[in-house]
């Protein structure tokens, strides 16, 4: 009975959002963050292509990096029961320190590909950990009716940095190794961990159920499946998150390697798929007050996954880059409404676990499709990969029909 009182009394110490300066101190660190993830997200193909040329290599990597995918129940567990601002700076503090490690590995010359894996694995145990505590950190800073603006602005901030961030790291990558690149993704982690670290986080009362950690984790798993909004939209990204993983794994290999792109083209194509995102969480609230989720989950996913298959037939850059803009105006419109179903219809004691079950129910095959894209590259081509994943990623759009999204 102790919890709806908390919830109740915190609610009314928010201030309006436009006078809520703690989150947006949040997001200003998300921002930072995001922006040196873009540039990581180029500088490490490039890495693996110069130290191996090899896609498997590349597979391989990406496999290990989405591999802590499967903790996520974990994650969810340390999220709710320990204090999630402390979660925050620890992985910020960690990522800094491995993606400078390699950084600096690689500047002079020192970097093999073996030490590339346990890195790579590292970065993405941390990220999982950290963006599932993020999630669950936001219903603490705003007040409920503030969720679904919020939950779009920091949907548009990270998609401001992908529309930046791509073209300085094309600059930076074409005058020097991608070493430096990643030592400003570094930094960029070291800037968040002091926005995170200036805020007065309000920690919600914790619900004690002696409920042992796979007892907490089932709790979390069995209100994802009752609560259909919830299912359906995982059920969806399932096959969403299959198809675009093997087209992101090879994208930036792609383009390099097949369509022959040079580092600045790539990272301009990247960055106007950033500014199609910025449009995209924009419209997200737009689109909102005029349609259900079902027909803007529905129709944004046909679309994205087009998209995508489209990419793999074509090698115009302008066109490559109108589809990818596209792609990303797409996934950045259906971004802020699935979070905000989670967040609205989740207690607040669940909201990590919640948010960890829906991310392993959603990303679980995500290794095994960062694998595959590079086995299938290989095998077939990255065109035809891309295009199957194409194809994929636009029949996931059939569970946004069911009824429970209709009325949301």
């Amino acid at each position: 009975m102790g919890e709806p009182a908390v919830r109740h009394n915190q609610q009314d110490d928010f201030p309006p959002l436009k006078k809520n300066y703690s989150v947006f101190r949040f997001m200003g660190g998300n921002l930072i963050s995001f922006f040196g993830d873009q540039i990581y997200l180029i500088a490490i193909p490039l890495m693996v292509l110069s130290i191996t040329g090899s896609p498997v290599s590349m597979g391989i990597v990406a496999a290990l990096e989405r591999l802590p995918i499967l903790l996520q129940p974990f994650a969810g567990i340390m999220s709710d029961r320990f204090n999630r601002k402390h979660l925050l700076l620890a992985c910020d503090f960690g990522r800094c320190i491995l993606v400078g490690a390699i950084g600096v590995l690689f500047i002079v010359g020192a970097l093999e590909i073996w030490m590339v894996y346990p890195v790579v694995f590292g970065i993405g145990l941390l990220s999982q950990l950290y963006n599932t505590s993020q999630f669950a950190s936001i219903p603490v800073l705003v007040r409920k009716e503030d969720l679904q603006a919020v939950n779009s602005l920091n949907s548009g901030i990270f998609n401001l940095a992908v529309f930046l961030a791509p073209g300085l790291a094309g600059l930076i990558l074409s005058f020097y190794n991608p070493g430096y690149a990643l030592l400003i993704n570094s930094v960029s982690f070291l800037v968040s961990f002091f926005a995170v670290a200036s805020l007065r986080m309000k920690e919600k009362e914790r619900v004690s159920t002696g409920t042992s950690i796979w007892g907490g984790i089932r709790e979390g798993f069995e209100f994802v499946v009752k609560t259909k909004p919830i299912f359906y939209t995982n059920l969806a990204m399932v096959t969403s998150v299959f198809g675009t993983t093997l087209f992101l794994t090879l994208l930036v290999f792609h383009l390099k390697d097949s369509i022959h792109l040079n580092t600045v083209k790539i990272g301009w194509l990247l960055s106007m798929g950033g500014a199609g995102a910025i449009l995209g969480a924009v419209s997200s609230s737009l689109f909102r007050k005029h349609f259900s989720y079902r027909s803007i989950l529905f129709t944004a996913s046909v679309v994205g996954g087009l998209s995508i298959l489209c990419f793999g037939l074509m090698e115009s850059f302008l066109w490559l880059v109108f589809m990818n803009a596209v792609g990303t105006f797409c996934a950045s419109m259906m971004s802020p409404c699935i979070l905000t179903i989670r967040q609205t219809l989740t207690p607040d004691h669940l909201l990590g676990r919640v948010q960890a079950t829906c991310r392993l129910m959603t990303w679980i095959f995500m290794p095994l499709a960062a694998f595959l894209a590079g086995v299938s590259a290989q095998a077939i081509g990255t065109n035809q990969t891309i295009t199957l994943a194409g194809a994929i990623s636009t029949l996931a759009s059939i569970p946004y029909l069911h009824p429970s999204l209709k009325d949301k």
